[in-house]
């Protein structure tokens, strides 16, 4: 049986315009090395439907621990490899990143 989502965090992400397709690839070829750690319970990947807003990445866990384990994790890694890695690339380039990311966490307050 599934505990209650407890803690979720929620990865804010602004790509520049011409990295968007790449950018919801990445997710829909995702390694899914997240859903292999304790205390995952969900992950909700959502698309802005003005154009310009940020895409949120909305992950559900049973514990703030559970999440800060996910973080400093060779899954973590795994599953962010690619985009790492586009980041990487643009920057040896002298390119903007592509992409940037801003992380907030939350105790879940009510249901």
């Amino acid at each position: 049986m599934n505990k209650e989502n407890n803690f979720v965090a929620i990865n804010f992400i602004d790509c520049v315009p011409s990295y968007k397709p790449r950018f919801e690839e990445l997710f829909g070829s995702r390694a899914q090395a997240i859903d292999r750690m304790p205390g995952f319970q969900s992950m909700q990947v959502l698309k802005p439907k003005d154009g310009e807003s940020s895409y949120l990445i909305m992950s559900f866990w049973e514990s703030e621990e559970a999440f800060k384990q996910w973080t400093g994790s060779p899954e973590f890694i795994e599953g962010h490899k690619r985009g790492f890695e586009d980041i990487a690339k643009a920057r040896q380039e002298g390119k903007e990143a592509p992409m940037k990311s801003t992380f907030r966490t939350y105790d879940v307050l009510a249901r």
